[in-house]
């Protein structure tokens, strides 16, 4: 504990992006700086703060100063302010913000006892009334990358088809799971050469939603070539298969799917929800088109099942765009520039 100057609570069990962001981002923060994380959920592979060790958030670390204490949900800023303003733990407090929408008045009032705020993206930026950095998420380039081997070729796979176009994600309304097999319904009758492959968890609450999307696959005779694979054992081997992803969010906190496809060298057609249209170029990297908006994504998907060539011309700048933009290393940093900011005005 006398080196750790960084605690990253986790107070979530189920698995969730801000889950996925703490797994990525500590161990990089961990070569640059003494950091833990504390909370369930967590892979015990994360340096971690045992309860044993909570007496020493009274103790400040070797360095003298005080800790930061960053935070990324709500009940993380209550309890980061309970451990400062009333057990008088000597911390700093940090907080990152996903949202895009308006904060709820209690939340907009733990926002303002934080020291410092960071923003996922511009978007989620625009919402706060405080001042705050943005720092967009990263990727991790060594997972997902391109095609290295046999076993990356969607013919791997064994399922039909020549090409592949694939929708990740838990299987729900608000990841517009039912906006993707719509457009696959009335476009694959047009491209034998193309499979259509869903990936994902369905949760009890949207079994009777996964139900209906399937009866309109078996209604329209494309049972074999609209896949639903449920959750499959390693994600980023599937990103490296599918020639195209697509990813038709109603609305996002951020959304890491597209980064992830543009490591993979994946061409991507987003709808502008969450952090989505920061990270695609539209025309360049793949196509951006309107949340909700059925229509525009079926054409956005139409130009590249007419051209795959083009799929691949634009997977190949997503993979220069997510190596020079969008790598943990510079998400890292930038999060680390907070920290000595906070550091630096002391208090």
């Amino acid at each position: 504990m006398s080196r750790v100057e960084v605690i990253a609570p986790h107070f979530k069990k189920r698995l969730s992006g801000v889950t996925s962001t703490v797994v990525q981002l500590v161990p990089i923060q961990a070569a640059r700086l003494g950091i833990a994380t504390i909370g369930p959920g967590l892979p015990d592979t994360l340096p971690k703060l045992r309860p044993r060790q909570l007496p020493s958030l009274w103790l400040r670390p070797a360095s003298g100063r005080k800790r930061i204490w960053h935070a990324r949900r709500n009940v993380e800023m209550i309890a980061g302010i309970f451990l400062k303003s009333v057990l008088r733990a000597p911390l700093h407090l940090v907080f990152t913000s996903a949202a895009q929408r308006d904060h709820r008045p209690f939340t907009k009032f733990l926002i303002r006892r934080m020291e410092a705020v960071i923003a996922t993206s511009a978007r989620s930026g625009s919402f706060l009334e405080v001042p705050h950095q943005v720092v967009m998420h990263g990727v991790d380039l060594d997972a997902f990358h391109p095609r290295s081997e046999p076993a990356d070729d969607f013919a791997a796979a064994g399922l039909p088809g020549k090409y592949a176009v694939g929708c990740f994600g838990r299987v729900r309304a608000q990841k517009g799971t039912d906006l993707f097999v719509d457009a696959m319904i009335a476009l694959l009758p047009q491209y034998p050469d193309w499979t259509a492959v869903v990936t994902g968890r369905v949760t009890p609450e949207n079994r009777a939603f996964a139900d209906e999307l399937k009866r309109r696959i078996a209604a329209a005779g494309l049972e074999k070539r609209i896949l639903f694979l449920g959750e499959v054992a390693d994600i980023k081997v599937w990103y490296r298969r599918v020639t195209l992803y697509v990813a038709p969010s109603r609305n996002e906190g951020f959304g890491l799917t597209p980064l992830e496809a543009m490591a993979s060298a994946t061409a991507v057609v987003a709808s502008d929800a969450g952090a989505y249209a920061e990270m695609v170029e539209d025309g360049v990297t793949g196509a951006v088109v309107p949340a909700g908006d059925g229509a525009a994504l079926t054409a956005a998907i139409r130009r590249y099942l007419d051209d795959p060539d083009l799929a691949k011309r634009h997977g190949e700048e997503g993979l220069v765009e997510a190596r020079a933009c969008f790598h943990l290393e510079r998400e890292a940093a930038g999060i680390e520039r907070v920290y000595d900011a906070v550091w630096a005005r002391g208090g």
